[in-house]
């Protein structure tokens, strides 16, 4: 199954490189990386530019206009460049334990996708790794939050992951599913602009059109670099769109990936 790995990212290097080096240190390594970038400046591509000449890892910089957060419009960009029958989402500041790619693959299974858990880093150890270019922690890690989010156990990960369609706990920062699944409903939906919900639309959708939900427990493991968090101004605007899927029972928005197709051609 080739798998197609995208990170979301912008302006905030420092933080790629880490992630992109947790990356090169996979036991399974994604068949393809995408960055989905919603308009970093220069010292980004200089940064993407740079792993492409020294990493075996095939890296595509998809990059849009920066004209304020459009995280779902940057990856849908991404979707329409990718090439994997299997796609995994992660953010540009979520450092990957060395089995996520693996683990990921070993949850995959047709009619379902996959939500994954992560643990949060500190403010004082994320600068610390940064200095550092630390990207090896684990359950032991000083500096942790939501700890038990950190344990990698197999055999725990057997008895706890679980399918449950509900949206508490939805982050597209660790998110797998099916391409042809995503294509069916048509991505995500680019009205969404600023910070939040896009997310839990997107599997609104997926829900409706009968895909399942799968709760990746022990495995499939991020750890999340700390930063201010973004503003929350559009919120409301987002809530409503939210609403209305669910309310209507969606299982497909107007303006998506088609609407970028249509836009390119």
């Amino acid at each position: 199954m080739k798998l197609t790995l995208i990170i979301t990212t912008y302006n905030w290097p420092a933080s790629l490189l880490l992630v992109i080096e947790s990356i090169k240190h996979q036991t399974i390594h994604p068949d393809e990386v995408i960055i989905a970038d919603d308009g970093s400046n220069s010292s980004t591509k200089d940064l993407i530019d740079d792993f492409k000449k020294n990493s075996e890892l095939k890296i595509i910089h998809s990059w849009q206009k920066d004209i304020g957060f459009r995280a779902a419009r940057s990856r849908n960009n991404a979707i329409l460049k990718s090439t994997g029958e299997y796609i995994v989402l992660i953010d540009g500041d979520t450092i990957l334990h060395c089995d996520f790619i693996k683990d990921h693959i070993m949850n995959a299974e047709p009619g379902n996708f996959v939500q994954g858990k992560r643990s949060l880093i500190s403010k004082k150890q994320t600068n610390t790794a940064l200095i550092e270019k630390k990207i090896n922690f684990s359950f032991f890690s000083i500096g942790l939050k939501n700890r038990k989010n950190s344990i990698h156990s197999n055999l725990l990960s057997s008895i706890f992951s679980n399918d449950k369609n509900h949206l508490r706990g939805i982050k597209s920062c660790n998110m797998a599913f099916y391409r042809k699944d995503c294509l069916n409903i048509n991505g995500f939906n680019n009205e969404f602009e600023g910070w939040g919900r896009e997310d839990s639309e997107f599997v609104v959708r997926l829900m409706n059109s009968g895909v399942k939900r799968k709760n990746a427990r022990f495995n499939a493991i991020q750890f999340h670099l700390w930063h201010n968090e973004n503003p929350r101004v559009s919120l409301i605007k987002n809530d409503e769109i939210l609403n209305d899927a669910i309310y209507n029972q969606k299982n497909w928005c107007k303006n998506g990936i088609n609407s970028l197709e249509e836009n390119d051609s």
